[in-house]
């Protein structure tokens, strides 16, 4: 019977990187993305002011979900899809816990597209991290929920003939309460929306392009080869503004419909995280008539599922009757013979 490793109590003043850097090797294909973002991740707990031993990684089956052998935290690498299901009775068990989930596009939307949409709706706190790389990488290069439309693969020599499914557009139906979407392979950008993830009090999916140099390469080409024109930053309070020192602007026309105009026109629109309208207009952006959008898409309040559940839990204590017999023999009753 094997233990749980042991993770000493730790000054989450004193933590630093290193701190969270196994000596376990790093084991992903040369070039990769994700080693990108577990950089971001070692780089932002410590600077969050919790102890090493409150962090947990949940993941599920994949190359991202090697995550939590990387981490020198708690972690469980568990069942193809399910890592938000079991990452949730952690939560609920354990509300103290700082639990990370690390999923890909594979993983939390084709298999695990209930659970993954199920913790969203019930606002667990949760840190989402989906890998999205439009293919499956693991398993050798067979199309993804996330493949675009006509994607050629190993699974659809013809092209695949399945739409492909958005994670943002499908947070924001199952009313995430925080929704964000990042470049993997920019540092800064990626830390930044983690940094406002890892704050939030509930649920906090964050979409994350990672190239996979193996069997889908190239696949975000057109927003780092041009990002000024292809990216659309999204700051709280400021315009949506894109391009060459912001000369054009997301502006909304006499139908309702998005449209681009001069970055000094009057009715560029204005980034409101709380706006769920908004939110949805710039979810569905993209090339090539407008950029795709990077930051925080929706960023509201509202109870987290534990914490609603542990409130239920005491208010239940509080009215239990001390007699169990008088418990059990309550309401209805039958005597069998």
């Amino acid at each position: 019977m094997s233990s749980l490793p042991v993770i000493a109590h730790t000054d989450p003043s004193a933590l630093t990187r290193k701190d969270f850097v196994p000596s376990a090797e790093v084991k992903w294909c040369p070039g990769c993305v994700d080693y990108s973002i577990l950089n971001q991740v070692q780089k932002l707990l410590p600077t969050l002011g919790i102890p090493r031993e409150n962090f947990a990684f949940v993941s599920g089956i994949g190359c991202s979900s090697r995550f939590p052998f990387y981490m020198e935290t708690f972690g469980l690498h568990t069942i193809h899809g399910r890592a938000p299901a079991i990452a949730t009775g952690l939560k609920l068990a354990r509300p103290d816990l700082d639990v990370w989930v690390v999923t890909g596009d594979g993983d939390s939307l084709a298999i695990g597209g209930n659970h993954f949409m199920h913790a969203l709706r019930r606002n667990v706190g949760l840190k989402v991290l989906l890998f999205n790389n439009r293919i499956y990488g693991l398993t050798k290069g067979q199309y993804s929920p996330t493949s675009e439309l006509g994607k050629v693969t190993k699974s659809a020599p013809l092209g695949s003939i399945d739409y492909p499914v958005d994670p943002v557009t499908l947070a924001l139906g199952a009313g995430a309460t925080f929704i964000a979407r990042a470049m993997g392979n920019d540092g800064p950008q990626l830390y930044d929306v983690l940094a406002r993830a890892a704050r939030h009090n509930a649920t906090a999916p964050t979409e994350i392009y990672t190239n996979c140099v193996i069997f889908n390469d190239g696949a975000f080409d057109q927003y780092t080869e041009n990002k000024a024109e292809a990216q659309l930053r999204m700051v709280h309070g400021q315009p949506l503004r894109f391009g060459k020192d912001g000369d054009k602007g997301i502006a909304i026309d006499q139908h309702g419909r998005p449209i681009v105009v001069p970055g000094d026109a009057p009715n560029v629109l204005v980034h409101d995280e709380q706006s769920d309208v908004l939110a949805f207009l710039l979810a569905r952006l993209s090339p090539p008539e407008f950029p795709q959008s990077f930051g925080v898409l929706r960023a509201v309040e509202r109870d987290s599922y534990e914490a609603l559940a542990h409130a239920q839990i005491a208010a239940a204590k509080a009215k239990r009757k001390a007699d169990l017999q008088a418990l059990l023999g309550s309401g209805e009753t039958w005597e069998v013979r």
